[in-house]
């Protein structure tokens, strides 16, 4: 092939005369800007990493150190105490002269480490205050105000990780607390019998075996940066031996309105360029940190966004991550592509992206034998896969070609269908959209990849996410840069395509070869027949409820998320006539290398105002009380006080002890039946949603976590929409995604008309602060 012959830097022959070198200047001179951009990479890294490990003061500041130490010895005093001078003795340089002015550098850099030092933590301190967020809008206590005046000087223009030496470690609850609050939040649903002999196995956890798991954790909690991360990753996530495709991997939607070109390639060409922009960013630490109220959030979860990859094992998964590929994985019609995106060290301009991809599109060859479903292998159950991988992908071209799809900056696939909200029932068309995006045709997607990109016959596009690596937060943050440099900076011709001019001496993208045996046909079969009935037996709802948005809740003094949470309650009371417990997703970013916290969203507060509204009692002060008791919920998650990640620690170390607890036991198999999360919405602020209110994204959705329950996603989009995404499962007979979406349209207008005639009252107790978005 002859993009084959193109990555050979030189070929030669034996003749008579002797050895005849054909050397390929272009593929020489390839090579020569691949490392001045590697070169020019580690260069980067290395001065970001300077800048972040002396935040908050700069590289600069050791200079006004040294220049001031030497001022004051010029005027003959000596700032050390003799510090100087003992450094001087010590020193083999002469003449004296130099000895001093050496001996005064030294000391000088000594302080000024030491002074940085001393900032870090000081700014460590005024991070890990977070009483703030527990106090009434408008009545800030004096702490607060000398805190807030303090949080100035805390350091300007950080780069992306330039605050994660200085983040507070995720604080270790004490034990009582964590088992009163699990109590708590269980009392509504369990009765007088049941809660009794859940309370005598709390006590008895708490006296005996609880006392002796604590400990363990305290030791993990002062040794390592966060005691729940490592341990979330692996064992809810990596060590999880189920299908990734709809059970775990969540996805993302297009611009809900608005479809910038209908032409595929197009719409590829611009994205792929925009997301290729943001790693450049990425790498450069060029991103602002995330921050909550001017409060800096974690940024490790960003490191392995690009170029990551879930390899599968037979016992646990692992999470790899590469240096940057200079390349995606393209699927196509059961064919896979290798595409380069950098041509001569130069990242090629949309316009070049287009033409490649509809190289792809027009490329008439055939799958090989087996690769048409390939990708089923990724969405089936992962032993299989891992015995698959290691039997028939371990070595000659099969492992290349997988190599090549595993360590590509990200995976695309260019889907047939057309997909967004369209024809005469835009409401279906939206769940078939979600269905499409979240598990596909089970083959034409890599599951295991960090993200894959679709990009639809009908210009539309969409993500799908692989969960264990990091949370939607994240992963939103690039694909709202993604959809917005699309649109706003790119931009398209008159005829729809790519600004730019094409370099048509581009090598043709690379199809992928594979030698699948028919022994590995009949595994992928397998494969796809577990994928294709989990796929099919999801049952998934759509809608934006635009009757009214967060501006008009919170006009009526009323957290617009704890508004749709006690909503949620309602519909679901509804359809089962009984409670559930809830399942809130929350950020521990606060925290270095904090993730997600769950807020028990089912209390008693919540469940004794939906069983007076059903019972006829209008009482606002029940509903005020719930709305109230919802926000310290997750004020308390966000601040290390949550209570399911604490259990699920000590539960981890029982199991290493060897050792069973009953009561944990118990906790841990309690099932999600209604498990929620708020998809953040708009964290860059790229464009203007007021004037440009089409250009707003449906947002994202994932599968239920229960069998016989929902998964319900929802999105807060300007001061007027609200998007759901309801999942279920149609085996359940007890569940319905288009039902439970109508019960909870009528709820939200229920709690709405309930508060309408209050609305102008001022609210003392109710809290106003801002709205912490939620991870998936």
């Amino acid at each position: 092939m002859a993009e084959a012959h193109q990555a050979v830097a030189f070929q030669f022959t034996v003749t008579p005369e002797g050895i005849d070198l054909q050397l390929s200047h272009q593929a020489l001179t390839e090579i020569y800007l691949s490392g001045v951009r590697s070169w020019k990479k580690k260069i980067i890294r290395l001065k970001n990493s300077v800048i972040t490990g002396v935040y908050p003061a700069s590289p600069s500041s050791w200079l006004f150190v040294v220049i001031a130490i030497l001022a004051t010895m010029y005027t003959r005093s000596d700032p050390s105490m003799g510090l100087i001078a003992k450094i001087q003795e010590h020193l083999p340089v002469s003449p004296d002269w130099c000895q001093a002015l050496v001996s005064a550098v030294l000391f000088s850099t000594m302080l000024w480490l030491l002074l940085i030092f001393t900032m870090r933590l000081c700014l460590k301190q005024l991070l890990s205050y977070h009483r703030w967020m527990f106090e009434q809008h408008g009545k800030m206590s004096n702490t607060t105000k000398v805190w807030a005046l303090v949080r100035i000087f805390s350091g300007r223009k950080p780069l992306l990780y330039s605050y994660q030496g200085s983040l507070p470690n995720l604080p270790l609850p004490p034990i009582k607390d964590t088992v009163k609050r699990y109590l708590e939040s269980v009392r509504p649903l369990m009765d007088d019998t049941e809660y009794e002999r859940m309370n005598n196995l709390a006590a008895e956890f708490e006296s005996s075996l609880g006392n002796r798991l604590q400990w363990y954790l305290k030791l993990k909690a002062l040794w390592a940066a966060n005691y729940v991360s490592d341990w979330w990753e692996e064992y809810v996530y990596l060590r999880g031996r189920s299908p990734l495709m709809v059970n775990s991997n969540y996805y993302g939607m297009d611009f809900l309105y608005v479809t910038p070109t209908p032409i595929q390639a197009a719409r590829a060409g611009n994205s792929i360029y925009a997301f290729f922009l943001y790693r450049r960013k990425l790498n450069k630490e060029e991103i602002k940190p995330v921050s909550l109220a001017t409060i800096p959030c974690c940024s490790y979860q960003f490191e392995r966004m690009f170029d990551t990859c879930r390899i599968p094992g037979a016992l646990t998964d692992s999470v790899q991550h590469w240096q940057d590929s200079d390349y995606i994985a393209v699927y196509h019609r059961g064919r896979y592509f290798r595409l380069r995106v950098y041509q001569a060290g130069r990242l090629l301009c949309p316009r070049e992206i287009e033409f490649q991809i509809q190289r792809i599109l027009d490329d008439p060859a055939p799958p090989s034998k087996g690769e048409a479903n390939l990708g089923a292998l990724t969405a089936g159950d992962r032993i299989p896969w891992a015995k698959a991988r290691t039997k028939y992908f371990s070595s000659g071209v099969n492992k290349r070609s997988l190599d090549c799809i595993e360590k590509a900056a990200f995976f695309v696939t260019l889907d047939d269908d057309e997909q967004g909200m369209m024809g005469d029932d835009p409401a279906a068309s939206l769940d078939c959209y979600a269905k499409s995006l979240l598990h596909g045709k089970c083959y034409d997607r890599w599951f295991d990849k960090s993200f894959s990109v679709v990009y639809f016959k009908n210009g539309k596009n969409g993500i799908n996410a692989e969960h264990s690596w990091a949370d939607a937060p994240v992963l939103s943050h690039l694909w709202e840069y993604t959809l917005a440099t699309d649109c706003f900076q790119l931009g398209y011709n008159a005829e729809g395509h790519c600004k730019g001019e094409v370099d048509s001496s581009l090598p043709r993208p690379q199809k992928l070869n594979w030698e699948i045996p028919p022994e590995c046909e009949e595994q992928i079969s397998q494969s796809l027949a577990v994928a294709q009935a989990l796929a099919d037996d999801v049952d998934f709802h759509v809608f934006a409820f635009r009757d009214f948005g967060k501006g008009k809740v919170k006009r009526c003094r009323v957290s617009p998320d704890a508004f749709i949470q006690i909503a949620l309650q309602l519909a679901y009371f509804r359809s089962r006539r009984t409670f559930c417990l809830t399942y809130e997703s929350s950020m521990t970013r606060l925290f270095r290398e904090g993730r997600t916290e769950t807020v028990r969203s089912c209390s008693n507060e919540s469940s004794a105002f939906v069983r007076a509204l059903e019972g006829g009692e209008v009482r606002l002060r029940l509903f005020r009380a719930a709305s109230e008791k919802h926000q310290n919920l997750y004020r308390m998650a966000m601040t290390g006080a949550g209570i399911d990640r604490h259990l699920f620690c000590l539960y981890v170390v029982s199991k290493y002890l060897g050792v069973e607890s009953l009561f944990l036991k118990e906790v841990l198999a309690e099932p999600w039946r209604l498990s929620t999360s708020q998809t953040p919405i708009q964290q860059m602020e790229l464009f203007d949603m007021v004037n440009h209110p089409e250009y707003v994204s449906c947002g994202g959705g994932f599968g239920p976590v229960a069998d016989d329950g929902y998964g319900v996603s929802y999105s807060i989009l300007g001061e007027n929409v609200i998007n759901f995404h309801i999942s279920c499962k149609h085996s359940c007979p007890d569940t319905d995604a288009h039902k439970f979406g109508a019960l909870i349209r009528k709820a939200l207008h229920d709690l709405m008309q309930l508060l309408s005639p209050n609305h102008k009252e001022p609210n003392k107790t109710e809290e106003s602060r801002p709205e912490v978005k939620k991870d998936l």
